[in-house]
């Protein structure tokens, strides 16, 4: 999966690096570049990274994958509780 707003050469990055870093931190962009027209490298906030890095860990524990397919398994088959049967009535 490619999900990069932009890509842009490596000299290019050297050049608006605080632009970019701007960029990243208020758009939540990921930027690729490049050096020598080959992908070399990928720029994202550090909010992205984190998430990237929990999802990872998330997708690597098999109990918790195992508990969400159960979980999946318990919609389908209509085993839920409405909102204030959990939360009481507000």
């Amino acid at each position: 999966m490619t999900d990069f707003q932009q890509i842009i050469p490596v000299t290019r990055m050297k050049r608006d690096l605080l632009d970019i870093v701007r960029r990243i931190m208020e758009e939540d962009e990921t930027i690729a570049f490049t050096r020598n027209g080959e992908p070399a490298g990928v720029m994202m906030s550090m909010t992205r990274y984190e998430s990237l890095l929990e999802t990872i860990e998330v997708l690597a524990d098999k109990d918790i994958l195992n508990s969400l397919a159960d979980s999946e398994k318990d919609f389908k088959a209509g085993r839920v509780f409405e909102h204030d049967e959990v939360w009481g009535e507000r």
